[in-house]
This record gives structure tokens, C-alpha cells and sequence, in this order.
């Protein structure tokens, strides 16, 4: 006689992990993962390598023939806001990056494992900050390529560099909200750029905003991407002309660089988390 002994299934979506160490180590394991991916593709990287070097070339030789820059050249004036430029336009990479694991089902294997949901979130954005590492240094050295030089001391520079990265690290929250709220890799591109180039480009990051109309200067002075173009400027000792500007961010632009940062992380990380624990366990 054949006796059988029937048991119930195990659960497939075990409890993860306590405790600090373990949701760092959950982050470090997904951030990996991501750079694995850019390493068998390494077209992903486009944005941030092959991109900062065009837009370079493109602006400072073509639209800098027609803006001038008092005390100073264009390629001066421009190169902070050519690296505010590349970083905020490749951020939508974070929105297609979750858009696709969403859409392809990775994130439902990930759920069977005993990890830290939030580290999805962590991995990735962890992952593009590094991206933008890059780009900040591909930026960098073609800035100095095209005649570039910044005047002041290493120490400001690095935290030039700093400022830019806190700026693409907390903007890349608000485009993970994007991604996940989208159903698919191609909406959350577009999406994404439809917020992402009007940010860039309403701005003084190319060209400085005295001559705009009052109404457009007005939202181009009070715009994130402004403070950080014109706090960049002012660590990196290069003609500044929203110096002269008498609205509070272009008075003050390092700290309202940070403020915006800081504003974006505190909305949009929170936000980011709840709107991927509603789609991942509605």
C-alpha cells in the first residue's frame, strides 16, 4: 500500500529581508544587475557618451556663432549647461529602465525572492547616477576639447561635479514615477521627454535668459535646471550673466541648486515607492 502524503505549496513570495545591511546589499545586487545589462548592451549608453559629445560639437560651433557672452567666450558660458542639458534629457533612460522590467515581468520574478521591493527602485536609480558619472566626464573632456577652461580651484569643481550629479540623482526619482505609471517602454519615453526638454531647454542653459519675454524669463529664472546651470557656473569660475539677475535663484544659485535637489528628492522617492508597491501589489 502506497501511502501519499500531501502538503501545502510553499508560498511563492517569501518575506524579505530586515534590517539595513540587508536592503543595502538587496540595492547593491539590483545595481549590478542593471550595469550587467548596459555591459552586454552597450548602446545603452549612447545618452551619455555618444550624446554629450554631438551636442557639444552642435552648439558651441554652430549656435554659439550668434550668441555673444560678455567676458567671455560661448564655449565658457556653455559647457555647464551643455552637462545640465545631457543629464536632464538622458534621466528618461530611469523611466524606460523601470517601464520595461514592469512590462517584461522581471519585476514579478523579483517578487518571489526574499528581498527589499524598494531596492527595485534603488538598484536602478543607483545604476543611472552612475550613468551620469560618465556623462558629466565625457562633457568635461569635450568641453576642454572645444576651448573649455574652468578658472577656479579643484575643490570647487568637484563640487561643481557634486551639484550636478545630486541634480540627475533626484531627478531620476521623478522619472522613475514616470515609468512606472506608464504601461509600456515607448509611452514612457515620450512621456518622458515631453516634460524632460522643455525643463532642459527653457532655461539658461544655452543661452542666457535677458533677451526672452518677460513671461517666459520668468519661468526660465525660477526653473531647477537654471539654478544648477548658473550654481555650476559659479564653482566652475565661468562667465555667469543670470548673475546679474535679481530673482532669488540666480542671486543665490548653489543653494537653490541644493533646494531644488532636495525638493525633488523629498516628493519624489516617497512618491516613487508608493506608486510601485500599488502596481506590484494591486
Amino acid at each position: 500500500m502506497t501511502v501519499a502524503t500531501l502538503a501545502a505549496p510553499p508560498s511563492t513570495l517569501r518575506s524579505p529581508r530586515s534590517g539595513i545591511g540587508a536592503r543595502l546589499h538587496d540595492i547593491v545586487v539590483l545595481t549590478r544587475r542593471n550595469l550587467v545589462h548596459i555591459a552586454r548592451e552597450p548602446l545603452q549608453l549612447s545618452d551619455v557618451t555618444i550624446q554629450p559629445v554631438l551636442f557639444t560639437l552642435l552648439f558651441v560651433y554652430v549656435l554659439g556663432s550668434g550668441v555673444a557672452i560678455a567676458k567671455g567666450t560661448y564655449a565658457q558660458f556653455a559647457i555647464a549647461g551643455l552637462l545640465l542639458l545631457n543629464l536632464t534629457t538622458s534621466a528618461v533612460g530611469t523611466s524606460v529602465g523601470l517601464s520595461t522590467d514592469l512590462s517584461t515581468g522581471a519585476i514579478n520574478r523579483f517578487r518571489t525572492l526574499p528581498m527589499w521591493s524598494a531596492a527595485v527602485l534603488g538598484g536602478r536609480t543607483v545604476a543611472d547616477l552612475l550613468s551620469a558619472a560618465v556623462c558629466v566626464a565625457i562633457v568635461a573632456l569635450s568641453g576642454l576639447v572645444v576651448g573649455w577652461r574652468p578658472e577656479a580651484g579643484a575643490l570647487s569643481m568637484l563640487a561643481a561635479f557634486g551639484v550636478a550629479l545630486l541634480f540627475s540623482y533626484a531627478l531620476s526619482w521623478a522619472c522613475a514615477c514616470v515609468g512606472i505609471v506608464s504601461k509600456g517602454p515607448e509611452s514612457g519615453a515620450s512621456i518622458g521627454l515631453i516634460i524632460l526638454f522643455p525643463l532642459a531647454f527653457v532655461s539658461n542653459a544655452l543661452v542666457p535668459t535677458q533677451g526672452m519675454p518677460a513671461w517666459l524669463r520668468m519661468v526660465a529664472d525660477w526653473n531647477p535646471v537654471s539654478a544648477v546651470a548658473s550654481a555650476l557656473r559659479h564653482l566652475f569660475g565661468n562667465p555667469n550673466p543670470s548673475a546679474t539677475i535679481h530673482v532669488w535663484p540666480m542671486e543665490h544659485p548653489v543653494l537653490a541648486a541644493l533646494a531644488w535637489s532636495g525638493v525633488l528628492l523629498v516628493v519624489f522617492a516617497p512618491l516613487a515607492v508608493h506608486l510601485f508597491r500599488r502596481r506590484t501589489t494591486g
